[in-house]
């Protein structure tokens, strides 16, 4: 059984930082990539950065310049690091895999979701 769990959010002032982590544990063969998701009140779910095992980091245009995602293949955990924070950068934010649990089997996998609020 693959899970993934998600710590790192929290409450900050706007111009402030925090620092997102999803680790995944179970059995698997390999993470193939990675993607950060965030859904705020009334609105849809929406892509924030995406990371592909091998690739260029892939940004939502409103946090292009402000967020970096990373990954540690080692640990099999992904990053979200978000400076500049906003209050339109509340929301709950979730991290998905595609993760590799067999030699042909692909499949996708969320956390729990963390909440990230930005106010002063």
């Amino acid at each position: 059984q693959v899970q993934l769990v998600e710590s790192g959010g929290g409450v900050v002032q706007p111009g402030g930082s925090l620092r997102l982590s999803c680790a995944a544990s179970g059995s698997f063969f390999r993470i193939q990539a990675w993607g950060w998701y965030r859904q705020a009140p009334g609105k849809q779910r929406e892509l924030v950065a995406g990371i592909a095992r091998t690739g260029r980091p892939v940004y939502a245009d409103s946090v292009k310049g402000r967020f970096t995602i990373s990954r540690d293949n080692a640990k099999n955990t992904v990053y979200l690091q978000m400076n500049s924070l906003k209050p339109e950068d509340t929301a709950v934010y979730y991290c998905d895999a595609n993760i590799l649990t067999g030699v042909s089997d692909e499949s996708a996998y969320w956390g729990q979701g963390t909440q990230v609020t930005v106010s002063s």
